[in-house]
């Protein structure tokens, strides 16, 4: 076949366009035939629902086919309409700017595919270029705007706008992470995923087509009952009351988690995934703030719990609803600062996305608890023994951290004082490649999607950790750490260590930087980690 071009998105749903062999190879030990399970293809069933022709995948389970002649016809004018407030200040104030400029200045010289991870780890199939699916985009557009006109012969508006393109468009970007390596890379300072997240805008707020986890297992859950996990605020306090308990039975000594506290210095806010599945990382900040002497508080209120907040990667209603509740939490309190624990999502959100949202009394200052980290690590109150951590350590670098943010040192500067075995993947920092979970990923379970997250998109990461620890890799009594600062970076490595088997075959772990942190603390007899030797 001819590489595809953008106008094959309209060709008939017969015609899948990709199949999904020859991925980027794997280093040792994943370079052997049967280390990691087949892809599954999609089912005959899914396909006459859902949109399978674009690569047998479906991300988007609220994006369905058509069923008759009148709603192909309403599916189109949906779609169109929601092509005109992409482009209007007055529906898409917060985020025409950005979108504008990747829209209308970008230079086709492709030097974003090569920084795409999910370009690469595909075996560079060509629909996973960042640039394909901006130029399907453009396509479609001057095709609705310039159709009959001379100068769409020169601008490609001569596409077909058929339910097919926009179907495969709206798939096509959920195979994104919005991770913005592509930005870091773009010569001219442009972001491609800038316009991916803005297809999911489309078909989230102009046809209600966003994926259930996002949508209703996230955000109306979120706003409903105060988590995106579902843990209302009684559940809230059970588990913090839960949590206290454990850490008198493990460690000694009593520690309260202060609730809300009016007139606090800090308001911390976590992932409220953390209570439930990572319990040893609010835990290890409680312990931290309370032995360096901080003023902090948690709020028990709708969303001052949880950092999540869902619609940023696909609805501005929904993210900016989100957004205000937890200022509003903040500002009850009466706060001084609000910061943000180990969650790259929630960084973004929180700080970054939320200020083209929400703005006014509730603008309450954001900063990352990482230099806070860092200054308990040098400030002497406590004291740490790092041959506590005498295991081999990476650190994974969230995107939404230090591409968004900008954070980079702070975290790294606690790992090279605190663990002997320190070292970089390759690339790192800013450089550094997502977990394959980011922009939703980690919590999108429909159909085959988790199969080809696993394959796919948290490849060139598994790539990364595989090479970081070559030298211990096949030593399976060595515990080899991924230092993964961020709740969705835990979760797709929770799903990557499970998928390939990692930590039974090779012990191969993950957690954040505060555990390391707790477990260097030489006033307790006990390793923190319960998995090291007493």
């Amino acid at each position: 076949m001819d590489r595809l071009k953008p106008r094959d998105m309209s060709r008939p749903s017969t015609e899948q366009l990709i199949n999904l062999g020859q991925l980027m190879p794997l280093p040792a030990p994943y370079d052997k035939p049967g280390m990691e399970p087949e892809l599954k293809p999609a089912k005959d069933s899914w396909r006459e629902t859902y949109c399978t022709s674009l690569d047998g995948i479906i991300g988007n389970d609220r994006l369905k086919r058509p069923r008759s002649k009148a709603e192909e016809e309403e599916f189109i004018k949906n779609f169109l309409n929601g092509l005109d407030k992409l482009f209007s200040r007055e529906t898409n104030g917060g985020f025409l700017t950005p979108f504008s400029l990747a829209f209308e200045y970008c230079a086709s010289c492709g030097v974003c595919s090569d920084s795409c991870h999910i370009f690469k780890a595909s075996g560079e199939k060509e629909v996973y270029r960042p640039l394909f699916r901006s130029d399907t985009l453009r396509k479609l557009y001057y095709s609705y705007k310039r159709r009959g006109n001379l100068l769409a012969r020169f601008t490609g508006g001569n596409m077909d706008i058929n339910v097919e393109a926009i179907m495969r468009l709206g798939e096509l970007a959920y195979r994104c992470n919005l991770c913005r390596r592509c930005a870091q890379s773009c010569p001219l300072g442009l972001d491609n995923s800038v316009i991916a997240r803005e297809i999911r805008a489309l078909f989230s707020m102009e046809m209600g087509m966003a994926p259930s986890m996002l949508h209703e297992r996230g955000t109306v859950l979120q706003l409903s009952t105060g988590s995106s996990t579902g843990m209302n605020k009684d559940a809230f306090l059970d588990n913090i009351e839960f949590i206290e308990e454990d850490i008198y039975e493990r460690l000694g000594k009593k520690y309260k988690f202060p609730i809300d506290k009016k007139g606090a210095d800090i308001l911390l806010i976590h992932n409220a995934g953390e209570f439930l599945s990572w319990p040893d990382n609010p835990t290890a900040f409680a312990i931290l703030f309370a032995e360096e002497g901080l003023d902090w508080t948690m709020s028990s209120e709708l969303a001052g719990y949880d950092g999540v907040n869902y619609g940023i990667w696909y609805d501005d209603v929904q993210g900016e609803k989100i957004a205000l509740a937890q200022r509003r939490a903040a500002r009850e309190l009466g706060v001084r600062r609000i910061v943000i624990g180990e969650c790259g999502h929630a960084h973004r959100a929180a700080v970054v996305t939320s200020d083209r949202l929400a703005v006014g009394a509730d603008n309450i200052p954001r900063e990352s608890s990482f230099p806070i980290l860092r200054d308990i690590v040098r400030g002497g109150r406590i004291r740490f023994d790092p041959l506590r951590n005498n295991f081999p350590v990476t650190l994974h670098d969230p995107c939404n951290i230090v591409r968004s943010m900008g954070v980079v040192m702070p975290q790294r500067q606690v790992l090279r004082e605190l663990c002997p075995q320190f070292r970089e993947m390759t690339p790192h920092g800013v450089e550094n490649y997502c977990c394959g979970g980011g922009g939703g990923f980690a919590v999108m379970r429909s159909m085959n999607f988790p199969d080809w997250e696993m394959k796919v998109a948290v490849r060139m990461k598994f790539k990364q950790v595989l090479e970081a620890f070559q030298d211990t890799i096949e030593d399976p009594t060595m515990p080899k750490y991924i230092c993964a600062p961020c709740s969705n970076c835990k979760g797709a490595f929770r799903d990557m260590l499970n998928y390939y088997q990692a930590t039974a075959r090779y012990n191969v772990r993950y957690g954040g930087i505060a555990e390391l942190m707790v477990n260097a603390m030489t006033m307790f007899d006990q390793p923190y980690f319960e998995w090291l030797p007493g």
